[in-house]
């Protein structure tokens, strides 16, 4: 990809991204909401948000505020939900607000998706790591100070 291609990608992940933390306040859990967009040929074909499965009550958290066993990541709804439409994930991007943890990592390659762009770390890495074995591109982006961490596939 020549200089300006890149610099093109890079202002596109920044927004992309963006859009997904905007989309992670649509999630009725309080300890933390994450937003995934899924993203093929610059046209958003899927996303999604942490929370319970259609038809459960909107509480993520239990009486001692940890998270209940059955609420689906932001990154499980996108994939999901692109499963039901017409759409194909095959060498789309995924843009979630935190990194992904291993069992969303599992979904990620077994939809074909080939990049993932995230800002925050999940607090274990084993997704990230099993995304690398798999040859698909990583990039971190802190929002805040729109710089790209780290990219490596």
């Amino acid at each position: 990809m020549d200089k300006t291609n890149s610099r093109k990608q890079a202002l596109l992940d920044y927004r992309y991204l963006r859009m997904a933390r905007i989309w992670a306040e649509n999630s009725y859990c309080k300890r933390r909401q994450v937003g995934a967009l899924l993203v093929k040929d610059k046209m958003i074909i899927s996303d999604g948000y942490n929370g319970t499965p259609s038809g459960f009550e909107n509480n993520c958290e239990d009486e001692e505020n940890k998270t209940k066993p059955y609420v689906l990541h932001a990154e499980a709804n996108a994939i999901t939900k692109v499963a039901k439409s017409n759409n194909s994930s095959e060498r789309a991007t995924l843009y979630v607000t935190s990194s992904p943890c291993l069992e969303c990592s599992k979904l990620i390659i077994q939809a074909g998706i080939s990049r993932v762009v995230f800002s925050d770390s999940y607090r274990l890495n084993d997704g990230i790591e099993l995304l690398k074995r798999a040859s698909i591109e990583i990039v971190q982006i802190d929002l805040e100070s729109n710089r790209q961490i780290e990219e490596n596939g």
